[in-house]
């Protein structure tokens, strides 16, 4: 699966667009996790336990979307985006979507 964020593919021709694709998750941490997260904002620096979980986030997103591409006969998503919200202290939704076409 060919993955852009462009509205096109360099080198490929657009055939058919299949439509609207997506895919989400929410993510949340492990209390323990949580807690340990919570004191490194006292002392600053990264704080690897929301990194780990929002990269994991993002590939769940994108994984999902590129099953729904697949599902509509796609080989390709253009104009992809992600965005991210927070649904409750601790715990994020991400979402992947982009236009789902057939290139050549």
């Amino acid at each position: 699966m060919i993955i852009v964020t462009t509205d096109c593919i360099p080198g490929k021709e657009i055939k058919d667009f299949v439509g609207f694709v997506k895919g989400s998750t929410v993510q949340s941490k492990h209390i323990g996790k949580d807690l340990l997260a919570g004191l490194k904002t006292i002392v600053g620096g990264e704080i690897k336990e929301y990194t780990d979980m929002l990269n994991e986030a993002r590939k769940k997103a994108i994984d999902r979307m590129v099953d729904e591409a697949r599902e509509l006969g796609a080989n390709a998503i253009i104009g992809m985006r992600l965005q991210s919200s927070s649904v409750m202290q601790g715990a994020s939704e991400i979402i992947a979507y982009g236009t789902a076409v057939r290139a050549e």
